[in-house]
């Protein structure tokens, strides 16, 4: 007797694509990244919210029809962002477009969209954010073609190089808000203490693991804090892993921030019980960890970073934690929707299932 076929949709199969499949030339993506739904996409990648500035023309005399870069506004901060397509292999030639752009149109952000970002481009774009302040900053973003099934195809976008941890605290803003002064940002860099120097060796070396792993969780530049940020798809959600020397532990964190954070948080936490069982690490849910800020974590305890024969094993277990928390949220957390989430009645004990909840 023959299986019984299954009432389940059939799967598409995945191929990726040349992207001059649908692209044929530069000019062609910036029509396309002009759409809306399109250039949501894209911020969502870099944990950006971007919006075209229909006014401006980044393009100087060029054909006007026929544009070779989007000018935009991040909503946050009220940056404005260069995006620069290309369609093949980086080269110099679109760095020194790219470059001069920013310089015409004094921008403060600067995103390469490209088809692959080799080595050196990628360094390039690297040094660049190491050396400037933390009000500008560059991305180069890995433009993807996939075809699902035999017909429907779809773009991916996937972030190789982000900002500093200075600018991402200056594009997220003092509690997930208002932009920090460029003041408060571009002081006089003072020389790095004991510690922050094991920081900055530390963060280099969990880079290049994740790096080595083809993870999905990219690394910026190393920051010399105790904490490092990355990008998990939309603004207002970030990962994190920090080191806590004085009660020697480290942890991997998924941080919410802003006005949303609570409701975002417990439209989340009522997915708790499946949540824990796709992490496989117990999770600590903090709604309190910081004015408009909320927590979900997992922490490494008897952390001795001295032991440098030990750092395999952070690094192990901070990719494995990272890589978790992104594959669990990142799909859950674009569908958020602050206003689905109802308060309930205020009562004198935790309203969450089997959570970890810290006391204030």
């Amino acid at each position: 007797m023959p299986p019984k076929k299954s009432s389940k949709p059939t799967l598409g199969r995945l191929e990726k694509l040349d992207p001059t499949v649908y692209w044929h030339e530069d000019a062609e993506i910036v029509p396309w990244l002009s759409e809306p739904e399109n250039l949501r996409l894209l911020g969502e990648a870099l944990g950006l919210q971007l919006a075209p500035m229909p006014d401006a023309d980044p393009n100087g005399d060029e054909d006007a029809a026929h544009p070779r870069a989007l000018l935009c506004q991040e909503r946050v901060t009220g940056a404005r962002v260069v995006i620069e397509p290309q369609l093949g292999t980086a080269d110099d030639l679109h760095l020194g477009q790219l470059l001069t752009r920013a310089a015409q149109w004094q921008v403060d952000g600067v995103i390469w969209v490209v088809a692959s970002l080799t080595a050196a481009h990628q360094q390039t774009l690297a040094w660049l954010n190491q050396v400037t302040t933390a009000r500008q900053w560059f991305c180069g973003v890995e433009l993807e073609l996939w075809r699902i099934g035999k017909t429907a195809m779809a773009a991916k976008c996937n972030p190789v190089i982000q900002p500093t941890e200075a600018s991402a605290a200056f594009l997220e803003g003092p509690e997930g808000g208002e932009p920090v002064a460029a003041e408060k940002l571009e002081k006089e860099p003072e020389p790095l203490t004991e510690g922050q120097l094991q920081n900055l060796e530390f963060w280099t070396g969990l880079c290049q693991h994740l790096d080595r792993r083809g993870s999905i969780v990219k690394p910026g530049a190393p920051p010399h804090h105790s904490a490092m940020g990355f990008a998990i798809g939309r603004a207002g959600f970030r990962l994190y892993a920090s080191v806590d020397r004085e009660h020697q532990t480290l942890h991997a964190e998924l941080l919410l921030s802003g006005e949303d954070a609570q409701p975002h948080f417990y439209l989340l936490a009522t997915e708790q019980d499946a949540i824990a069982a796709e992490m496989g690490y117990p999770l600590v849910w903090d709604d309190q960890a910081d004015h408009k800020a909320c927590a979900i974590y997992c922490t490494l305890t008897e952390v001795d970073l001295d032991n440098r024969d030990q750092w395999p094993d952070y690094y192990h277990w901070l990719c494995d934690c990272l890589e978790g928390l992104h594959e669990v949220f990142a799909e859950r957390i674009k569908h958020l929707n602050a206003t689905d989430y109802q308060p309930l009645p205020e009562y004198g004990f935790n309203p969450l299932p089997n959570s970890l909840i810290l006391p204030n």
